[in-house]
């Protein structure tokens, strides 16, 4: 296996220090809350659940409280049939894609239950009564609202092993539906209900650990939350296997070298990723979406925040084929088409910045001269068909790649990573609506041919962006900004079909930084470690090493970034939204 050049200092679990405590388990956190409503005569605790919370674990906390009244919250929703029916339009029968939700979880849930359960508890004198489970703040905030949260990618892989989607029992279901009911129903319906709730909660229960439990005050967890939107920080990073996965990420990111490969990383994915809060020793982890919810002006700026609403636009990942092999050939909708057809808002725009490539890499980017759109959409469709190769070198462009260069990637815009790259993904984070049109003849890790959607992407590709196009538009559209002894700033994505704006900086000497009212999300791509600081001292220093995506709020102000070794040079790529 060829060795990579690794610092070795990558770190898969940041933490962000937090001046509170925290407690494990099951009789520890029983006994907080205990403690909260021992001197009433009567005391009701609400237990929100997000879905995919493990209700054993949850009722194992309740029952400990010894409840003269227990109310689930599940009993008052549809029934799984009626939930089912009432989500057709939005699940669609792709295997793939779905329609976002503008509905709201209490939509799903009979008026006449959620009446009998405060009927009950109305007629409850005296004890401690529980209400649990997803919608059980729909019945009441009670005397004490705990909130149970779970990370998005835990769910992921909790459905790999078997788990269900919520309030239905689907174990075998493939783990692409599991995953559309998630994406475009109960995370939307869930996290419109929590960004309500995050003001109000007594606790917070972290469930990502099984048989785990962790337990933080909501007041602690609202102040971790707005000191996290005041500095630096990194999300939690996580890795997966896939056809055409790589090597890279094994050595760089110090990964198990016993697993065949791992092709994507999401390391700057707010929606998916996690954030650890360091309480007193003890671990909590939250999903960065709280963040989001709870902070979104002081992350993301003013005119961002007025913009897209509390969502992270940005999105960093990593794409390693490094003796691996080609991404699938692809192309991404139209904002007009993901807006008439999915329900997003925004589409997504993306780049590739390659932080590391092989002599033969290569990027697949925009149509040749001349092509004949019937005659591309013809050959895709018969190989998809009949399993015949696509002659992709004939009808798309193959342009060499080398570390550094930046290639552009609008909507609409024919395109794959080849073998041998290891691919910064820069994008908006609409990052599922991905329409394969040819995957070189494979089938996924599950055994499946993996979903191609040339109907979709007939529709959308922008067959006059060919080869003058493309060279002149989208690659290493570079140029310096500044310049001095020690500095040297570049734009390296301006294009104007997409609104995130990138900046490459290479220094060897401190650099001031300065906000332009939007979150930065940034990548060091060169150097062992550099460290970030504040001017106006609004925060500790905070290190970051190579490879690492860190993200700097709007509220953190101007910053310094320096190398951590003096006269290193060093290099970051920043993504902002466009003023």
């Amino acid at each position: 296996m060829k060795q990579y050049k690794s610092y070795g200092n990558y770190e898969k679990h940041p933490t962000i220090p937090v001046d509170t405590d925290a407690w494990i388990g099951t009789e520890k956190i029983a006994k907080q809350i205990y403690a909260y409503c021992a001197d009433k005569k009567k005391c009701v605790v609400v237990f929100e659940c997000y879905p995919g919370t493990s209700r054993q674990e949850i009722d194992s906390i309740v029952h400990a409280l010894t409840p003269c009244v227990i109310i689930d919250a599940d009993d008052c929703a549809f029934s799984p049939e009626k939930l089912t029916a009432a989500w057709k339009e939005n699940l669609t029968d792709d295997r793939v894609f779905g329609k976002m939700t503008t509905a709201h979880l209490s939509d799903f849930y009979e008026p006449e239950r959620i009446a009998a359960a405060q009927s009950l508890l109305n007629q409850t004198e005296s004890g401690l009564c529980v209400v649990v489970g997803t919608g059980a703040s729909l019945i009441t905030k009670g005397d004490i609202l705990v909130y149970c949260d779970l990370s998005r990618w835990e769910i992921q892989l909790r459905w790999r092993k078997g788990g269900s989607n919520w309030h239905c029992d689907n174990p075998n279901d493939p783990q692409l539906s599991k995953y559309k009911r998630g994406f475009f129903i109960e995370w939307r319906l869930a996290d419109r209900l929590k960004q309500k709730l995050l003001p109000e909660i007594d606790f917070l229960i972290d469930t990502n650990q099984k048989d785990e439990p962790k337990l933080m005050l909501g007041d602690a967890f609202r102040t971790a939350l707005r000191q996290t939107a005041s500095r630096p920080f990194r999300t939690v990073p996580y890795f997966d296997p896939g056809v055409w996965g790589g090597q890279w990420m094994k050595q760089i990111c110090g990964l198990p070298q016993d697993e065949a490969n791992f092709a994507w990383s999401f390391d700057g994915v707010p929606e998916e990723n996690s954030l650890l809060f360091d309480c007193h020793g003890t671990i909590v982890e939250i999903p960065a979406m709280d963040l989001i919810l709870f902070c979104p002006e002081a992350l993301l700026g003013t005119r961002v925040y007025g913009r897209f609403g509390a969502e992270f636009p940005i999105r960093f990942d990593f794409l390693d084929t490094m003796d691996g092999g080609n991404l699938s050939l692809q192309v991404h909708p139209l904002t007009e088409y993901i807006q008439r057809e999915f329900g997003m808002h925004y589409t997504q725009d993306e780049s590739y910045y390659l932080l590391d490539a092989e002599d033969d890499a290569c990027v697949y980017l925009g149509v040749k001269e001349g092509v004949c759109p019937q005659e591309m959409i013809n050959a895709l469709k018969t190989a998809q068909e009949t399993g015949q190769p696509f002659d992709a070198e004939r009808y798309v462009n193959r342009f060499p790649a080398k570390k550094h260069d930046h290639f552009l990637i609008p909507a609409g815009t024919v395109h794959c990573s080849g073998k041998n790259a290891m691919v910064l993904e820069i994008s908006a984070t609409p990052y599922i609506f991905t329409f394969k049109l040819y995957d070189w003849g494979r089938l996924g890790l599950d055994g499946r041919p993996r979903p191609i959607h040339i109907e979709h992407g007939e529709q959308v590709i922008q067959f006059d962006r060919d080869t003058k196009w493309v060279k002149q538009n989208l690659i290493n559209a570079v140029h310096t900004i500044q310049e001095d002894e020690h500095v040297k700033m570049e734009h390296t994505g301006l294009h104007a079909l997409e609104f995130i704006e990138t900046t490459r900086i290479w220094f060897d000497a401190p650099v001031t930084l300065s906000r332009n009212d939007s979150v930065s999300m940034l990548n060091l791509v060169e150097g062992s470690a550099a460290v970030i600081s504040s001017p106006e001292g609004y925060f500790e220093p905070y290190t970051v090493h190579y490879a690492e995506t860190f993200i700097l709020p709007v509220r953190a102000g101007d910053y310094q970034i320096a190398p951590l070794n003096e006269k290193e040079k060093c290099a970051v790529i920043r993504a902002e939204v466009r003023g």
